[in-house]
C-alpha cells in the first residue's frame, strides 16, 4: 500500500500570497519519496497550492510506473478531498484546469491497475507535508527578500515576535500575523490546560 500526504499553503496572505506545496510518499510504511516547491502560477491561493501538491505527487508516482497498488492520498483540505470524491463541484476558474490535470493523472494510474482513494485527515496528522510546504516558503523568501517587501504588512509584528520568544515558540522570520496569532493561541491554550 502507498500512502501520500499532501499540503499546500499561501503565505503570508491567502489568497494572493506566495503559494507553496509539500508531499511525502510512503510504501508499506517506508518513506519512498517527497518533494516541495513554489507554485509558479499567478492568482494563487492555498487551494491552488493543495492541488499543485497533489499533482506533483501524482506525477512522481506515474514517473515510477507504479502498478497494482492501493494508493491513498491524504490531505487536511476538506475542499480538495470533497471535490475529488465528488461531494463538491469544481467551479473556481483557477481550480478547474488543476482538477482536469488530476483526472488525467488518476486515469493513467488506474489504467495500470492501481486503486486510488482520497481521504481527509486532521492537520495534526499532516505535519510532515505541512513542514515541507513551510520549508519551500521560507527558502523562497530567503532567496527573494525583495518580494517580501510586497507582503510586509502581512508579516508578524515585533510585538507578536517578542511574545512568541517569551513563550518559547520557535518561528520563522517570515511568519505571517495570522500564523503567529495561531501559534500564540495554541501555546496559551496548552499553558492553561496544565
Amino acid at each position: 500500500m502507498i500512502e501520500v500526504y499532501i499540503d499546500g499553503a499561501s503565505e503570508p496572505v491567502n489568497p494572493g500570497g506566495i503559494a507553496t506545496y509539500g508531499f511525502v510518499i510512503y510504501r508499506d510504511g517506508e518513506r519512498m519519496d517527497s518533494g516541495c516547491g513554489r507554485v509558479e502560477e499567478k492568482n494563487t491561493s492555498n487551494n491552488v497550492a493543495e492541488y499543485t501538491a497533489l499533482i506533483r505527487a501524482l506525477e512522481r508516482i506515474v514517473e515510477r510506473k507504479v502498478s497494482g497498488e492501493r494508493i491513498i492520498f491524504r490531505s487536511d483540505s476538506e475542499l480538495l478531498i470533497n471535490q475529488l470524491n465528488g461531494a463538491y463541484a469544481v467551479r473556481a476558474p483557477r481550480i478547474v484546469p488543476l482538477f482536469e490535470r488530476v483526472k488525467v493523472l488518476v486515469a493513467e494510474l488506474e489504467s495500470l491497475g492501481n486503486r486510488l482513494q482520497f481521504a481527509w485527515i486532521p492537520r495534526e496528522l499532516n505535519q510532515e507535508a505541512d513542514a515541507l510546504s513551510i520549508q519551500a516558503y521560507e527558502e523562497f523568501c530567503e532567496a527573494h527578500p525583495e518580494v517580501i517587501r510586497r507582503y510586509g504588512k502581512y508579516l508578524a509584528t515585533e510585538k507578536q515576535k517578542q511574545f512568541m520568544r517569551k513563550l518559547g515558540i520557535t518561528f520563522s522570520k517570515w511568519i505571517s500575523k495570522r500564523a503567529a496569532s495561531k501559534l500564540i493561541d495554541e501555546k496559551l491554550d496548552e499553558l492553561r490546560s496544565r
